[in-house]
């Protein structure tokens, strides 16, 4: 357990019965297993297709994949099939296109997306720790199992976007974790690395955020946290 010393004029939070966390760029680094994965896909596209894979690279596969997001916005929020059809894309724009070889490649994909996360060093001794007086919740447009990512037994309540059919910053998400995690909106602080999808999206559903700066970033958005933090570790020294 982590200790809980006091630290001078940190806001203290009063009231809370329950806390939701955004996933990606919250809990881990997204930006990095995504690339580990689409590397650990280079390299068995080597081994089934040199031809293929030397044609690509990790930056491209990232810049059709994101073009196709963008086709299907509106469309789903299934991103598993938005990855699937990016493999499709990819392997047709070089030539080889290839609908067995795109599934395969999103097999890949998927499974090093969820074995190889690593959590941020501070997350689960706070977590841990949190949990043992908190509801936690796990509020995110990703769709990263916490099961499958070495969190199981952490959260109460798990929501994802694809499987509401609604994204953060639209409040209604944030209604879904309020009453999947029992409580009410003051009752609740969500914790998040966004400005937009994660405080906007909290305040539109009246709802505190503390804001995850880990880069200590400037905030030049007209968007104001209640909280901002740089790790998760400060949540131990503001809440009761």
């Amino acid at each position: 357990m982590l200790p809980r010393r006091k630290i001078e004029l940190m806001p203290s939070l009063t009231g809370i019965k329950a806390i939701s966390f955004d996933a990606d760029g919250t809990l881990w680094d997204f930006q990095q297993v995504m690339r580990h994965s689409l590397g650990k896909v280079m390299e068995e596209l080597e081994q089934l297709d040199l031809q293929a894979a030397a044609a690509l690279d990790i930056n491209k596969m990232i810049a059709i994949r994101n073009r196709v997001a963008e086709e299907m916005k509106g469309k789903t929020t299934n991103f598993e099939e938005i990855r699937f059809q990016a493999f499709k894309r990819t392997l047709e724009e070089i030539g080889r296109p290839d609908e067995k070889l795109a599934h395969h490649l999103n097999e890949v994909y998927y499974r090093h997306r969820f074995e190889d996360t690593e959590p941020y060093e501070d997350v689960l001794p706070t977590l841990q720790t949190l949990r043992e007086r908190y509801n936690l919740g796990l509020l995110s447009n990703g769709n990263s199992y916490p099961e499958r990512c070495g969190f199981e037994g952490i959260f109460h309540s798990v929501v994802f976007s694809q499987d509401h059919n609604v994204e953060k910053p639209d409040p209604e998400i944030f209604r879904i974790g309020l009453r999947e995690l029992g409580c009410s909106e003051a009752e609740l602080l969500h914790v998040g690395d966004s400005l937009e999808n994660d405080v906007e999206g909290a305040h539109n559903a009246s709802i505190r955020c503390a804001w995850l700066n880990r880069d200590h970033l400037e905030n030049n958005t007209n968007i104001t946290p209640d909280y901002e933090i740089s790790s998760l570790t400060e949540l131990l020294y503001m809440l009761p």
